[in-house]
């Protein structure tokens, strides 16, 4: 029995301490409302219908979640990872790896989720990523589902996809987590603009060329950014992009199907009343892509809505306004 430390007890953390519990492995979850997930046996807030199984714990310290774990997973937004890296390098568990299911960039120095670990832990500490299309609930549920761990370390790469492996959840591994983490990144930003497509009415014609030159876009970004075409052509990439576009359990989605009915950006989010990655990953993304200079007409379009007052028409209007040119650029 391996122990665990899953920090970050929202929908998708809980998700997986849930499964990585199934499995057998003893599993300390740490996160806000604890009393009232150990009242209930589940989190009702976040993954109701999902109960714990019994090898999983709730705890209110993080020094409690992190003594003797073997290896740890944090599931916390983009905008809460460093802050949280920087309280856990202080009482690190002796011989214990860093694994994260975060995805997105960090906002002001645009960099990926990796990068953030390594100018906190150093070069020391064996890390991997865990992405792919997976909606929380599902998961939660047993339903089957398949995900990407990359890891430059191929043995932590194993050994956190044989946690996650079991019934019908599958865990694939990969040594390109730049790849990986772009892909997390982007595709939230094309959900967003598919919405918008979809609130408006366009048709699933436009659903299925923006998901396609979404992809374009994805691509561009992670080759400058060190990643793989074949990453993206994965779960972490393709997969995800097509589940958050085309699934209104994604809150990316609904946020931009808000945006597409005429709500503006605040009226959207307050509908949803969850976290919204792809806003700040709207910014974030833009912000590497101009530094970068990568051509990401899409990215361009939802942030001008989100952050510069530009209509759900216009952003429309403009991208229905670029000439031909070839579909490989």
């Amino acid at each position: 029995m391996t122990a665990l430390a899953v920090l970050g007890a929202g929908s998708w953390g809980t998700a997986l301490a849930v499964q990585l519990a199934r499995n057998g492995h003893a599993v300390r979850l740490w996160g806000r409302d604890v009393a009232a997930m150990q009242a209930a046996g589940e989190n009702q807030k976040y993954l109701p219908g999902c109960p714990f199984p019994s090898g999983l714990k709730v705890v209110p310290e993080l020094g409690h979640a992190l003594a003797g774990a073997d290896d740890v997973l944090v599931v916390v937004p983009s905008h809460a990872f460093r802050e949280l890296l920087e309280c856990l390098a202080p009482q690190w568990p002796a011989g214990a790896r860093l694994a994260w299911a975060t995805k997105g960039l960090e906002l002001d120095s645009g960099l990926l989720p990796h990068q953030v670990a390594a100018d906190v832990f150093g070069d020391s500490l064996a890390l991997a990523v865990v992405s792919g299309p997976t909606f929380a609930a599902e998961v939660g549920r047993g339903l089957p589902a398949g995900v990407t761990v990359a890891s430059g370390d191929d043995d932590f790469a194993a050994d956190m996809a044989g946690y996650l492996h079991g019934g019908d959840f599958r865990a694939y591994t990969a040594s390109d987590i730049a790849g990986v983490e772009v892909g997390g990144a982007v595709k939230n930003v094309m959900a967003i603009a598919t919405g918008v497509a979809d609130g408006m009415g366009l048709g699933a014609n436009t659903r299925a060329a923006l998901i396609t030159r979404g992809l374009r876009e994805m691509m561009r970004l992670g080759e400058a950014l060190g990643g793989q075409r074949e990453t993206l052509m994965g779960l972490a990439g393709l997969g995800d992009l097509v589940l958050t576009c085309t699934d209104d359990q994604s809150r990316n989605r609904r946020f931009g199907l808000a945006l597409g009915e005429g709500l503006d950006p605040q009226a959207a989010r307050a509908r949803i009343d969850q976290v919204v990655e792809g806003m700040q990953a709207a910014d974030a993304v833009w912000r590497v892509a101009q530094r970068l200079k990568v051509e990401m007409p899409i990215t361009e379009q939802v942030y001008r809505v989100i952050y510069q007052g530009a209509s759900a028409a216009d952003a429309v209007l403009a991208l229905r306004s670029e000439g031909p040119k070839p579909e490989s650029e």
